[in-house]
C-alpha cells in the first residue's frame, strides 16, 4: 500500500520522477545522434582521402584488380614469374627505365619492377599524358603486334607503358605510370594511401 503525506502518494511521486528522468536521458541520446555523426568524415571525404585496404589474395596470377582511391583508379596486377622476368628486356624501348624521374613512385619502388614486392605492381590507372585511363594489355601479342610483350595501351593518344607502368619510348605520356603511397599490412593485404611512414 501506498504510503500517503500531505495529500500526496510519495511511491507514486518517485516513480514519476524517475520515469521522466530515463525518457529525458534518452531523448537527449536520441537527438544527440545526428550531431556526432555530422562530425564524422562524409564518404566524400572519405573517397577524397581515405586509405584503402585490399585483399591481393583474390588476385589470380596475371590477372589485374581495380580499386578507387582519391576518386582515382589504382590497379593492382598479380604479376607471373615470366612477366617479372621480361621486365628486364624492355629496357631498351623505355622513355625512363632508370625511374630518373623519381616523383612517379615512392622510393621504395625505385627498383626494375617499380614494387615492393615483385610479383605486385600497385599504380594509379591514369595516363601521364592527359588524363585518360589507358586499356590493359597484359597479353604478349595480339591486337597490339608481334612486339608487344604485355603492359597497358592508352587509346585516347598512344601511350604505351610496360607491365610496371613505365613508359615506351616515342608516347605521348611524358612519365611513367605514378605508384602511390602504400603498404603491407600482413602477407596479403595491401594499404593503398599510407607507406610505412603513415604519409598520404
Amino acid at each position: 500500500m501506498s504510503k500517503k503525506y500531505n495529500g500526496f502518494d510519495k511511491d507514486r511521486r518517485k516513480f514519476l520522477l524517475t520515469a521522466t528522468a530515463i525518457t529525458g536521458a534518452v531523448g537527449i541520446s536520441v537527438a544527440g545522434i545526428p550531431f556526432v555523426t555530422s562530425m564524422k568524415p562524409s564518404e566524400k571525404a572519405k573517397a577524397a582521402g581515405a586509405s584503402v585496404a585490399v585483399d591481393t589474395s583474390k588476385i589470380e596470377k596475371g590477372s589485374l584488380l581495380t580499386t578507387e582511391w582519391r576518386g582515382q583508379p589504382v590497379w593492382i596486377l598479380n604479376r607471373t614469374e615470366d612477366m617479372v622476368k621480361g621486365l628486364s628486356k624492355m629496357e631498351t624501348n623505355l622513355a625512363d627505365p632508370q625511374l630518373k624521374v623519381t616523383s612517379q613512385q615512392p622510393k621504395y619502388c625505385q627498383n626494375p619492377t617499380r614494387s615492393i614486392k615483385s610479383d605486385l605492381l600497385v599504380v594509379v590507372g591514369i595516363c601521364t599524358h592527359l588524363g585518360c585511363s589507358p586499356t590493359a594489355k597484359l597479353q604478349p601479342k595480339g591486337d597490339m603486334g608481334d612486339n608487344w610483350t604485355g603492359g597497358f595501351f592508352c587509346p585516347c593518344h598512344g601511350s604505351k607503358f610496360d607491365l610496371a607502368g613505365r613508359v615506351y619510348k616515342g608516347s605521348p605520356a611524358p612519365t611513367n605510370l605514378v605508384v602511390p603511397p602504400h603498404k603491407y599490412i600482413d602477407e596479403k593485404t595491401i594499404l593503398i594511401g599510407e607507406d610505412q611512414k603513415d604519409e598520404a
